[in-house]
């Protein structure tokens, strides 16, 4: 996994603060969105919002939250991301860490993969 640059790091965190109501000290790089910053798909609007105005990058919402993998039966066998699936979320989220997930992939974990760090390396791959 590549370095989190400072600058990076401080815009995300603030747009998160922002949209999300927490102290910066609670978004540091191995914060979860949503397990630990209690972010909800709404907030992700918002957030997705405030990055793009923050970098001036746009940012596909396929790209950051592959729902179309997770809801997709090719991919997914009873409630799991099957090897399939999870080859194609290393593919197409090249800068969020799967190892944790893969342990155990369920579907309705995936939302709690996503952590601070992985937002600013995903930032970073498109600047």
């Amino acid at each position: 996994m590549s370095a989190i640059d400072e600058e990076v790091f401080s815009k995300v965190q603030s747009a998160l603060v922002d949209a999300l109501g927490v102290d910066d000290d609670e978004v540091t790089p191995e914060a979860t969105m949503v397990g630990d910053l209690g972010a909800e798909s709404i907030d992700f609007l918002d957030i997705v919002f405030k990055l793009e105005k923050a970098f001036s990058i746009k940012i596909p919402r396929e790209e950051l939250f592959p729902e179309d993998i997770l809801t997709n039966a090719n991919y997914i066998k009873d409630g799991k991301v099957a090897e399939a699936g999870l080859a194609e979320l290393k593919k197409r989220m090249p800068w969020a860490d799967l190892t944790k997930f893969e342990n155990n992939p369920r579907v309705q974990d995936f939302g709690d993969l996503l952590t601070v760090g992985d937002l600013c390396r995903y930032v970073q791959s498109k600047l």
